[in-house]
């Protein structure tokens, strides 16, 4: 059975972070970055009652990213390694030095400013040591438990894909040469289960749930994810085509933040300054209906403004150092800001939103936080039951969306809705239309916000699509 592991003293990091940075200021570096990273995870899986896989790792890793000034342009490179030995220290100087001499110039390059840098104040509520501190047979049988509720729902419920219970802590330090230094620990814990129906006809199908947090005291009941996870499933049995067809299109929340986090990809100002998405040039316009107000939000902790959220995108400071905040991205269908880190934003001539995401190598991403469609005020009883014939989508297949044009194809399943009741289900049929008349075309939104992630949606109805199907 797996052991816990000890995680060494947060100043061991901050140290190992700080002798990182200060040879590859010694070694010419006109400026540097250092992060350091250590995390744990551990992973149980059960089928039918019996654990068939269980693991447990830890890693710690570094990673330094290097500037050399050559005017008003400069060079940069960065290297990586998970040996933390003198000698592989001085490697991963040596090496991203190297790299950097032979790097293009590049006027938009480096750190932020100094007074851009920052971290949000306080307990954010990122870790808890409960994770950690539930011992391994517990966690196997939270899962154990989840399948079982979901076999014993009914008796068309005879098989399983399996039931997984994972925990991670991790814990990060950036450090950089203009004087920021900041650190947070995070954690992790969540289990899920798929179980496998099969009707008179011995057709199968198949369908999850699940529930995640930071600690294990917000977790939801095993057998309540369990029931949820044989409805799911059971619902769908019997499923079949549908003509092809435009028809109104109802979107469950786990299929609607998917498409609402295509407005984020979109207003990407790395897709933007390259002019590779239909957002481009539209700063400032109207992208969506009036109804539509999209936030990304870094400072959310537990239960923030009355919304059901476990802050699993909080952290005090992005990928370069800078402080998280809440950016309104579409205000009210109007596209209010691009999403930048440093080097994006130079290049538009704007400034950081604090979405920069880092690794420990490359140069830093751009990165959503808590990312969320805002709710309406009706239920999604209500939003169904105004539809006369239309599509209730609960899953999507595929890879059908196009930034550039912003056309929209995936392959979907679901249950057909007829004079505002969900019918039966639907499967092997294609959903298509253009995400720039998609955003247009939401004529309502259900009050069911609920984050199970770091991005959510509630349930949204879009008119206009075209359902290709028999």
């Amino acid at each position: 059975m797996p052991t816990e592991t000890q995680t060494p003293p947060k100043t061991d990091l901050r140290q190992l972070a700080q002798d990182v940075l200060d040879r590859a200021l010694k070694a010419g570096a006109t400026d540097a970055e250092a992060v350091v990273y250590e995390g744990d995870e551990f992973s149980a899986r059960v089928r039918l009652g019996q654990v068939e896989t269980l693991k447990e790792s830890g890693s710690r890793a570094v990673g330094l990213r290097v500037f050399l000034s050559s005017g008003k342009a400069q060079r940069t490179a960065s290297t990586s390694s998970s040996d933390f030995s003198d000698d592989a220290i001085q490697h991963l100087v040596d090496g991203a030095l190297t790299l950097a001499k032979i790097t293009s110039e590049d006027p938009f390059a480096g750190l932020p400013e100094r007074e851009e840098f920052g971290q949000l104040p306080g307990d954010l509520k990122l870790y808890f040591d409960d994770v950690n501190h539930l011992p391994p047979a517990e966690r196997i049988e939270i899962a154990r438990r989840a399948e079982a509720a979901a076999l014993a729902c009914d008796t068309r419920i005879q098989n399983s894909s399996g039931a997984d219970f994972d925990t991670g802590t991790s814990h990060k330090i950036l450090t950089n040469s203009r004087g920021f230094t900041g650190e947070y620990r995070r954690s992790y814990c969540g289990f899920s289960v798929s179980p496998i129906a099969i009707d008179e006809k011995g057709g199968m199908q198949r369908n999850y749930w699940y529930s995640s947090a930071r600690t294990i005291a917000k977790l939801e009941s095993p057998e309540e994810i369990g029931r949820i996870a044989a409805q799911r499933t059971l619902r769908r049995l019997g499923a079949r085509r549908v003509p092809t067809q435009k028809a109104s299109i109802v979107f469950a929340p786990e299929i609607a933040r998917s498409i609402m986090g295509n407005i984020f990809d979109a207003a990407n100002g790395d897709a933007i300054y390259r002019h590779a998405t239909f957002f481009a040039d539209m700063l400032g316009k109207e992208v969506a209906g009036s109804n539509i107000t999209i936030v990304d939000d870094g400072t959310m902790l537990l239960d923030n403004r009355g919304i059901q959220t476990g802050g699993f995108g909080t952290v005090p400071f992005d990928g370069e150092g800078l402080p998280t905040r809440r950016t309104v991205l579409v205000d009210k269908g109007v596209l209010q800001t691009y999403v930048n880190n440093t080097y994006t934003a130079r290049k538009l001539n704007m400034r950081s939103t604090g979405s920069a995401s880092r690794g420990l190598a490359g140069n830093p991403g751009i990165g959503a936080h808590n990312y969320y469609l805002e709710p309406g005020d009706c239920t999604p009883e209500t939003l169904i039951g105004d539809v006369k014939n239309g599509l209730y989508v609960t899953e999507t297949m595929g890879f059908g969306v196009n930034l550039v044009t912003g056309d929209y194809s995936q392959g979907a399943s679901g249950i057909w809705i007829e004079n505002g009741e969900l019918a039966y289900p639907v499967e092997e049929i294609t959903i298509a239309g253009n995400l720039k008349d998609m955003y247009r075309n939401i004529v309502a939104i259900a009050n069911d916000l609920e984050f199970r992630s770091s991005s959510a949606a509630p349930t949204m109805r879009v008119e206009g699509m075209t359902i290709a199907g028999a």
